[in-house]
């Protein structure tokens, strides 16, 4: 009873299987059954309760080392939250330190792309490396081939510039010859301690830099040298350096390998530019050279010509000078005697011939000056020109040029000026060297088939002038070989010429057509094989 008012139901169901035990051995049947079926009650709500208590333990030590593992986890994520977190303000840093330096990278490769000339592809780079890196000392040197040099044209520290220096490749204890000869870069963060990867001995580090302020310059103690190439060639190298240990890292590094590379393309630019530059120059100062031969040479081809047609009016002036000092001596006789009617004749005939040798004299004085004029660099100023005389002067002049050479080339020359052109606004030194060219090539090709061809063949060169409209055309025609169609669409090309080496410089006609086409005209030809040619300018009236 009493433990049953304290629910202590183990006891109970143990006092019951003993009851039972004593009553069985009584032989009580009843009592027997009744505190067995009691002991089994009791025992199944003991051993059900303890199930329940067993499974709310269990229930519980789940519970906590659930809210144990949950508290564990929580503390690690936790943990690696904020180590994640520090990674993350890490990377963030890095990613904007990576995004501002490309930037800046970005900015300095447009700027000294986008320019030829070296100073200012040196400043601007210059100007720009401290954003990326500690640069106290900064220098790009240029790998100077012809004399094995490595020349500092832009070298500084802290500010203040180096005057321009040299390294010789010869010299093996420098770091900037060690990176050219070995196409590598060279990373240094303690000078005293890794030098000897490179070189042998800091003792000439510094040799020949002298900074214009005369102040002598420190070591320094972290180094980064990047070759600058081309291809697989190095044109030379880009080096910062710091007073500070530990200066640089990889990033660094990278970066200055990136700026090297931009920057040996804009010198590589400026090279290149520098060199065409300097080629065009030669070119321009050969071509005047050349022009100039050409014009020498045409008027050396005029020489004779030009002497024959002096010869005649000197001749003239001779002879009638001649006649005029033994006219002065008859008119001074016949003045002693009182002859008055004789006097005035000879004087009509001193006159007359004093008129005859101003006449040849002028004629004398007009070709000096045509030939001067020829001969003279042009003015570039158009001024009115007769055409029909130029023509004319021209073709007189260069087929006594040719029959110097050769007394026994007689040639037909046919003109046919049209009178109703007068005078036509030109450049007279400039059109008159392109009308004595085709000229000269009209005799050059009548000579060559005269004497392939002596007999049966009679060399023809006709000069004519004609008004059309509101233009004037001057036509040159020869009957001689003719030009080959295969190569008809050269002969104004520069330097073409068919005349053997030596007797062509292949800039005649190629300088005629610029002529004519700077007085805004066109000239063109007209020719058959085996029959001649025909060239025609054609210009505004």
């Amino acid at each position: 009873k009493l433990a049953e008012e304290v629910k202590a139901k183990a006891v109970i169901y143990e006092v019951h299987a003993m009851l039972a035990e004593l009553f069985e051995k009584e032989q009580d049947i009843q009592s027997f059954v009744k505190h067995y079926k009691l002991y089994h009650k009791y025992k199944s709500e003991v051993f059900k309760e303890e199930q329940e208590s067993k499974q709310k333990y269990l229930t519980i030590q789940y519970e906590m080392e659930k809210l144990q593992k949950e508290a564990e986890i929580t503390r690690l994520t936790n943990a690696v939250m904020k180590e994640k977190n520090e990674e993350l303000e890490k990377k963030t840093e890095e990613l904007e330190q990576s995004y501002n330096s490309i930037s800046v990278l970005s900015k300095i490769g447009r700027d000294i792309t986008s320019t030829l000339n070296l100073n200012t592809i040196l400043n601007t780079v210059y100007e720009n490396v401290n954003q990326l890196m500690d640069a106290s000392v900064f220098g790009i040197g240029v790998y100077n081939t012809e004399v094995a040099t490595i020349d500092y044209q832009l070298a500084i520290d802290k500010g203040k510039r180096y005057k321009p220096y040299s390294r010789s490749m010869e010299d093996k204890d420098q770091f900037p010859v060690w990176c050219i000869e070995n196409k590598k870069e060279i990373f240094i963060n303690n000078v005293e301690m890794e030098y000897g990867k490179y070189i042998k001995s800091m003792i000439k580090l510094n040799a020949n830099a002298e900074l214009e302020d005369g102040t002598a310059s420190e070591v320094q103690h972290s180094l980064l040298y990047v070759p600058m190439m081309v291809k697989d060639g190095v044109i030379g190298l880009i080096t910062v350096q710091s007073y500070e240990k530990n200066a640089y890292t990889q990033h660094h590094l990278d970066i200055l390998k990136t700026l090297a590379s931009y920057t040996s393309a804009a010198l590589y630019n400026a090279r290149s530019y520098e060199t065409l530059q300097n080629t065009i120059n030669e070119l321009k100062l050969t071509q005047e050279q050349l022009v100039q031969s050409e014009k020498m040479a045409s008027l050396g081809e005029l020489t004779a010509g030009i002497a024959h047609e002096i010869q005649n009016p000197l001749n003239f002036v001779n002879n009638f000078s001649e006649v005029n000092t033994e006219l002065v001596d008859e008119m001074n006789q016949e003045i002693e005697k009182g002859n008055l009617e004789d006097v005035k004749a000879i004087a009509k005939d001193i006159k007359d011939n004093q008129e005859k040798i101003t006449h040849h004299g002028k004629r004398a004085d007009a070709i000096v000056k045509s030939m001067l004029q020829h001969s003279r660099t042009s003015s570039g100023v158009k001024e009115p020109t007769n055409i029909n005389a130029l023509a004319d002067e021209y073709l007189r002049l260069a087929y006594h040029g040719l029959r110097a050479k050769d007394k026994s080339f007689n040639t037909t020359m046919k003109t046919d000026f049209d009178e109703s052109i007068g005078n036509v606004s030109i450049i007279p030194q400039e059109m008159g060297r392109v009308v004595l060219n085709l000229i000269n090539n009209a005799f050059y090709v009548v000579y060559e088939r005269k004497k392939q061809q002596p007999e049966g063949y009679n060399p023809t060169v006709s000069v004519s002038t004609k008004k059309m409209g509101d233009k004037v055309l001057i036509s040159v025609k020869d009957n001689g070989t003719g030009i080959p169609q295969k190569v008809l669409d050269k002969i104004f090309q520069p330097f073409f010429t068919t005349k053997p080496t030596g007797q062509g410089t292949g800039l005649g006609l190629s300088l005629s057509y610029d002529i004519v086409k700077a007085h805004g005209g066109e000239i063109k030809v007209d020719t058959k094989e085996g029959e001649g040619t025909a060239f025609t300018i054609i210009l505004n009236s």
